[in-house]
């Protein structure tokens, strides 16, 4: 998948998005934002306890489960 260039703003709407989206999963980043030492407005995901980690894969698993439906 080709990046697209990002502005600092597309980067932290995406975050917002990213944390929206999560938020209906029942899952919490604490640590997730925006990696201001970047060049390239990487967004930073940050360390998350097992539970969180355990809650994330399966949402993804879910979501992948879905699309192929």
């Amino acid at each position: 998948m080709d990046t697209p260039i990002s502005t600092p703003t597309d980067t932290a709407t995406c975050v917002e998005q990213l944390r929206s989206a999560l938020a209906e999963h029942g899952i919490k980043l604490p640590s997730l934002g925006l990696d201001w030492l970047t060049p390239d407005h990487l967004i930073a995901l940050g360390n998350c306890n097992l539970a969180t980690a355990h809650a994330f894969a399966e949402a993804l698993s879910k979501t992948k489960k879905d699309i192929s439906a």
